[in-house]
């Protein structure tokens, strides 16, 4: 048999047949004098198994490993591995459907916050935030959900489930809405006004006791200068906002050492 006609006869195309003898998957037959490879059935035979092992999903190096071992040995274990990596696959598609399911009934009653899709922890936190039509307010929300996606999983839940009582909190609410007023009110403001220190320092006064020890404990820490990151948190202000967001760091790495 001819290479087209093999392939066809395996459902698999020419092209494949020269990949698995490239690989070593599938022995390089006699030629015939004319230089055209000559096929037996046994490559046939051999080129079929190659197809029903890919079609499992198993990847080609794993197929050399059963084809490489004639007592059947390597291909249980192959396939018990991919047994357990399907169920994993399963275990995380029914994770994502699951969250997607609270995504779209998020959606459907209004609820979805504009910066979503986010973590289930970071959604019951936005949406206890009073709504506000401050870009100060936005701009936090947004920073909050980059937070989301930056903190490994286990600091951000601990992170957001900690901010979720001064979210709940009406008074705290209100004392937040007025400090946004205010970052608003120095977006064409110069660096050195007046009104920058007392409201970097009022700002890092609305943050407890208890979630700038978790900052230290997670490694979040409240350093202004991470490099590019840094610079370009900084950046996303006005000079004025910028230099309210300095004092306000300087303020709780002087209060977070004051803790250690």
């Amino acid at each position: 048999m001819r290479i087209g006609e093999i392939a066809a006869l395996a459902g698999v195309t020419p092209r494949t047949v020269r990949h698995y003898h490239h690989l070593g998957l599938l022995p390089e037959p006699e030629r015939l004098p004319n230089g055209y490879r000559d096929y037996g059935l046994q490559h046939a035979v051999l080129l079929a198994r190659v197809r029903r092992l890919t079609e499992l999903g198993l990847g080609l190096a794993e197929v050399r490993d059963v084809l490489a071992d004639d007592a059947g040995r390597e291909l249980t274990e192959v396939l018990e591995e991919l047994d357990a990596d399907l169920a994993q696959q399963e275990s995380a598609i029914a994770e994502r459907r699951a969250r997607l399911a609270e995504l779209i009934r998020q959606a459907k009653d209004g609820t979805l916050p504009a910066e979503g899709p986010v973590s289930p922890e970071l959604a019951r936190l936005l949406g206890s935030l009073t709504a506000s039509d401050s870009p100060a307010a936005a701009k936090d929300r947004a920073h909050l959900a980059l937070l989301d996606t930056m903190v490994e999983p286990k600091d951000r839940d601990r992170l957001f489930t900690a901010l979720q009582p001064l979210a709940d909190d009406a008074e705290f609410s209100a004392r937040v809405q007025e400090l946004y007023e205010r970052l608003d009110e120095l977006a064409d403001a110069d660096g050195d006004d007046p009104r920058v220190r007392p409201l970097g320092e009022e700002l890092a006064a609305c943050m407890p006791d208890e979630l700038i020890a978790l900052m230290n404990e997670s490694g979040e820490g409240f350093d202004e200068s991470r490099g590019s990151f840094g610079e370009a948190f900084l950046a996303d202000f006005s000079p004025a906002q910028a230099a309210v967001v300095r004092q306000m760091l300087a303020t709780l790495s002087a209060r977070a050492e004051e803790l250690r």
